[in-house]
C-alpha cells in the first residue's frame, strides 16, 4: 500500500475516470493561444505529472487524441467531449487540467506564456514570458 496522496478525476460525463498520485512536478496557468483555444477560456490551469502518476481507471477506450504538434497529445472523452489532459512526450510530463481533479489542492506556482495573455492576473505568482529554461523557454520574467 502506498502512502502517496491520490486524487480522483473524471471527464464531464464520468465515462472516463482516472487517478493522479503523489505530487505534480509543477502547477500553474498557461496563457498561450493554443491552450486558450483548446480550453475555450482566457487561461488554462495546469498540473504537470510524471506519466506513471496518472492512471486511467475507467473508460480508456473512450479517450480521443488530437496531435496539433508532436509536442502535445491532447486527450478528451469521446462521449461528452470533456477535456482530460495533454501528454507532452518531449518533456516526459502529462498535463492534467486542474478543473478535472476537483479535490486536488491546486497551488499555482507560475504563469507561463504570459506574453500572450488576454486576461491579466495580479496574484503575485511569477509571470514568465514563455517557458522556464529547463523546458526550452527563455525563462524571462514579465511584470504583472
Amino acid at each position: 500500500m502506498s502512502d502517496k496522496a491520490s486524487y480522483e478525476g473524471n471527464c464531464f460525463c464520468g465515462a472516463v475516470r482516472f487517478t493522479v498520485s503523489g505530487e505534480p512536478e509543477a502547477m500553474g496557468y498557461c496563457h498561450c493561444q493554443s491552450c486558450r483555444h483548446w480550453s475555450a477560456g482566457p487561461v488554462n490551469a495546469f498540473t504537470l505529472w510524471k506519466p506513471e502518476a496518472v492512471r486511467i481507471t475507467q473508460g480508456a477506450d473512450e479517450i480521443g487524441t488530437h496531435n496539433k504538434t508532436d509536442q502535445s497529445y491532447r486527450k478528451w472523452c469521446k462521449t461528452c467531449g470533456g477535456h482530460l489532459f495533454t501528454e507532452h512526450p518531449a518533456m516526459g510530463l502529462t498535463d492534467v487540467y486542474a478543473a478535472v481533479i476537483p479535490d486536488f489542492p491546486f497551488r499555482p506556482g507560475v504563469h507561463v506564456n504570459y506574453q500572450e495573455a488576454v486576461l491579466r492576473i495580479r496574484d503575485g505568482v511569477p509571470k514568465l514570458k514563455d517557458f522556464p529554461e529547463e523546458f526550452g523557454g527563455s525563462g524571462a520574467s514579465m511584470p504583472e
